[in-house]
């Protein structure tokens, strides 16, 4: 493919923000930039070739998605064999590679292997790219996670559930290609800011931590463990202080009706939060009253991962009339227990671990049953004192609360900057241009020509390859004494009685 013909297929597919471009930079396929020894992209071995049971303690390692950043490597461990390893080299990744996710959120996603790894493969799902010598690998890595990239790839993602981009979209990713040392220079200045950028996601990062602890630990705090119950304290059961019941079960049948109404499931419910974005709805044309929820109501996820099982949330009213699913269970308080007092205490319970010992896991899904659930001990103190507890921990909780929404800036101002910078160095704006440098166009004719030769020189080597296998096959065996034609029959003078025969020799001369 030509160059030109690389620039306005490019343009063309990219939108307009891949309109113009810097003067001396050029078009190119994220497939045009490869190494000259490489193949068409392609992704890692699938199906029997590599599945669970292959897995190892120690080995080659197997680099996953989960080792795949928006542009960081993360140290995710798993391994196969050195044996298995050795079948499947032709999926090898090397230090200074790129891969590249196909699946999954926020593609593409992309990283460099770090030194130091070891023998190592690509899964499925999981691109190998490996630049031609001329390309700098650091500032191809950024073009692939920067903004305009992410866009473009958004528009040919496909599949259902989790978006895969698919190897032909990755294949033909438009390249904004600079001047090689133009690359460089770019790939130096990201670099030096993207990694104070990072140092900050960090402290982010280790910030957060400490939040979550801190709400933790005031939760813990406004209620205590049993043995530390004051003694005017009724202690009790869930299902004695309230009633708990299990949510309506789905069926194909009630997908349609004349009493199609809005419900509740556990991706609705969060901690101390509905979510009413998403809402689905089914015909309760029959037993509504028994699911329809009322303000007050404490709605507990009743499958999910261990550590999320029994995830509280109490529902206001808001939206009106709805109902819930057999994902969810619901406390309707009784007499002498506030909703608020009963979902401060499922709080508690979430973050000390306590629905944890409760839960039973089927098909990796923990559920807590209500029954498990009526079982568990519930604290019950006067009304004065479960407003008293309610009302200091929630002023302790805002706090907590709004330390959070600070973190949640700071990452959002992070996410911009990062963002801004890409795009601005994708734009030709980050660093000073120098007229001098080699166009990139002149770049690519080279790389191009050097794809094309070493392509010749593979056909060459496979054509000589299959000569050697047709001469093997055709190459005349070594002499064996057994394979000697028989010796004549001998002649002689002496008559023959009557009734014999000789064999005479098959010879004719012309």
């Amino acid at each position: 493919m030509s160059v030109e013909r690389d620039e306005e297929s490019a343009q063309a597919s990219a939108g307009p923000e891949y309109t113009e471009l810097p003067e001396g930079w050029a078009w190119a396929e994220l497939n045009d930039l490869r190494s000259a020894d490489e193949r068409p992209i392609t992704d890692g071995p699938f199906g029997s070739n590599l599945a669970s049971r292959h897995y190892t303690e120690s080995g080659a390692r197997v680099l996953r998605l989960q080792n795949i950043g928006d542009g960081e490597f993360r140290d995710e461990h798993a391994y196969i064999s050195m044996d298995h390893f050795e079948q499947l080299t032709a999926h090898e990744v090397l230090p200074g590679d790129l891969v590249i996710a196909s699946l999954g959120d926020n593609l593409p996603r992309a990283c460099i292997i770090p030194e130091g790894l070891g023998p190592a493969i690509v899964k499925a799902d999981c691109i190998r790219f490996r630049a031609h010598a001329e390309i700098s690998t650091q500032w191809l890595l950024c073009s692939l996670i920067s903004p305009a990239t992410k866009r473009h790839a958004a528009a040919s993602l496909r599949g259902i559930g989790r978006a895969r981009l698919g190897l032909n979209g990755i294949r033909s990713l438009p390249v904004p290609v600079p001047p090689a040392a133009e690359q460089r220079r770019i790939a130096d200045a990201l670099t030096e800011r993207l990694a104070r950028l990072e140092k900050i996601a960090r402290r982010t990062a280790k910030a957060r931590a400490y939040v979550t602890a801190l709400r933790k630990e005031v939760l813990l705090n406004a209620v205590p463990e049993p043995e530390e119950w004051p003694s005017d304290w009724q202690a009790t059961t869930t299902g004695k202080a309230g009633a708990v019941d299990l949510g309506r079960a789905r069926h194909p049948d009630w997908h349609t009706g004349p009493k199609m109404r809005p419900y509740l499931r556990v991706a609705n419910v969060f901690e101390d939060h509905i979510d009413i974005t998403s809402l689905m709805e089914m015909d309760f044309s029959e037993g509504l009253g028994k699911y329809r929820l009322l303000p007050g109501d404490i709605l507990l996820n009743e499958g999910q991962s261990p550590h999320l099982v029994g995830r509280p949330a109490m529902y206001r009213g808001s939206p009106n009339g709805l109902a819930f699913t057999n994902s969810l269970l619901r406390f309707r308080a009784g007499e002498g227990v506030l909703p608020g007092w009963a979902l401060l205490v499922f709080r508690r319970h979430l973050h000390a671990g306590r629905f944890m010992r409760e839960v039973r896991i089927t098909t990796n899904i923990a559920h807590l049953s209500a029954a498990r659930l009526r079982a568990v001990e519930f604290p019950v103190p006067s009304l004065d004192e479960q407003r008293r507890i309610i009302r200091e921990t929630k002023g302790r909780l805002a706090k907590v609360d709004a330390l959070g929404r600070l973190l949640d800036r700071a990452e959002s101002h992070s996410t911009a900057l990062r963002r801004a910078l890409l795009a601005e160095a994708f734009a030709g704006r980050l660093v000073p241009q120098d007229l001098d440098d080699e166009p990139a166009e002149d770049l690519l004719k080279r790389i191009r020509a050097d794809r094309e030769a070493a392509e010749v020189e593979r056909k060459a080597a496979r054509r000589a390859a299959t000569q050697t296998r047709r001469k093997s096959r055709t190459k005349p065996r070594a002499s064996d004494p057994t394979d000697a034609p028989p010796h004549p029959a001998p002649t002689t003078n002496t008559p023959l009685l009557e009734g014999e025969q000789t064999t005479l020799p098959l010879e004719f001369n012309a």
